[in-house]
């Protein structure tokens, strides 16, 4: 956190340094060879001072809106999640991030991207699942047939005829 803040103050302290010597004249392009930075990055800088004051180059907290859960609802959580898919009207007992997204909303009132709801699990040490998607008319006896009689009858085929496997990679040279 401390390098942080040292890196804002030296951002901080180059834009001004920006300003002061387009005060004193100075082109862009100058200015970003002595600072190190491009001349697009000191347009914008002069722009902003020029449109807002001087202090409005000083460094800014980048931080979210903050949580939309409170700390006692976070915690709710897994509860809610314990009680199964079913309780909530889903079919079949697989929690997705959809779906936890979707319990969130009506249990609580606030919606959360899926891809949010994977870092919020990540956060309360839960994993969300992703269901398996298979073929509606996928035949499981002809997929076990295959995988049991017909691959390894291929695979014995390229072994014989000295032909590497797909799999196969070279080795990098030492």
């Amino acid at each position: 956190m401390a390098k942080d803040l040292g890196a804002w103050r030296w951002k901080q302290e180059r834009r001004r340094q920006a300003w002061i010597l387009h005060q004193k004249g100075w082109p862009y392009a100058l200015i970003a060879e002595a600072l190190g930075v491009t001349p697009g990055a000191v347009c914008q800088w002069v722009m902003r001072a020029r449109g807002d004051g001087p202090d409005a180059l000083q460094a800014r907290s980048r931080r979210g809106q903050g949580a939309r859960l409170s700390e006692a609802q976070r915690l709710q959580v897994p509860s809610l999640l314990a009680r199964g898919a079913p309780a909530y009207g889903f079919e079949g007992d697989v929690w997705t991030c959809r779906r936890i997204a979707d319990v969130l909303d009506a249990t609580f009132g606030v919606r959360y991207s899926p891809e949010h709801v994977r870092r919020l699990l990540h956060g309360l040490r839960w994993t969300y699942q992703k269901p398996v998607v298979r073929a509606s008319q996928r035949d499981e006896r002809t997929v076990l047939a295959w995988m049991t009689e017909r691959w390894p009858r291929l695979k014995k085929k390229l072994t014989r005829k000295g032909e590497r496997p797909s799999s196969w990679t070279n080795r990098p040279f030492t």
